[in-house]
């Protein structure tokens, strides 16, 4: 799948992922996987539906749902490249997700953020309506040396 708008595309075609420019960020500037290392990027991205924004030939943003295509999808590693934010590019990324036809009639979607829930909430995303029914296994040092 391909769409452009102006000299912009998405994509959720996987050989066309820069795994440089995604470990770069994910690594370098996330918050939520800081110090990633790059043979683990590689295999979420093997084991996920992912979607690409390129500006010409070069990745600029990107979002990967990890999903079994029947009932749940968990939305992860979501952004934009600084430098071209504020052009709607993340609501546009968001949209082509959310109406992928491999991702309708799932029974729940999640996700986790700190501070994109304006973002989100535009697509239908609420906290979570009964937070005493989830549980989660986390280990936030996990890609620090010594974690």
């Amino acid at each position: 799948m391909k769409i452009q708008q102006g000299d912009y595309t998405i994509s959720d075609e996987k050989d066309l992922m820069d795994i440089k420019i995604i470990h770069q960020y994910l690594s370098e500037e996330s918050y939520w996987c800081a110090g990633i290392p790059i043979d683990v990027v590689k295999k979420s991205i093997e084991g996920a539906h992912c979607f690409g924004i390129f500006l010409n030939e070069n990745q600029i943003g990107f979002a990967r749902v990890i999903t079994d295509h029947a009932t749940f999808a968990y939305l992860a590693d979501v952004f934009v490249l600084p430098e071209h934010r504020g052009k709607g590019l993340s609501k546009w990324l968001m949209k082509t997700i959310v109406d992928n036809p491999e991702l309708q009639g799932l029974r729940r979607w999640i996700l986790a953020t700190r501070d994109a829930h304006a973002l989100y909430e535009q697509f239908g995303f609420t906290p979570l309506a009964k937070p005493d029914r989830f549980m989660e296994l986390h280990n936030p040092n996990v890609y620090q040396k010594n974690a």
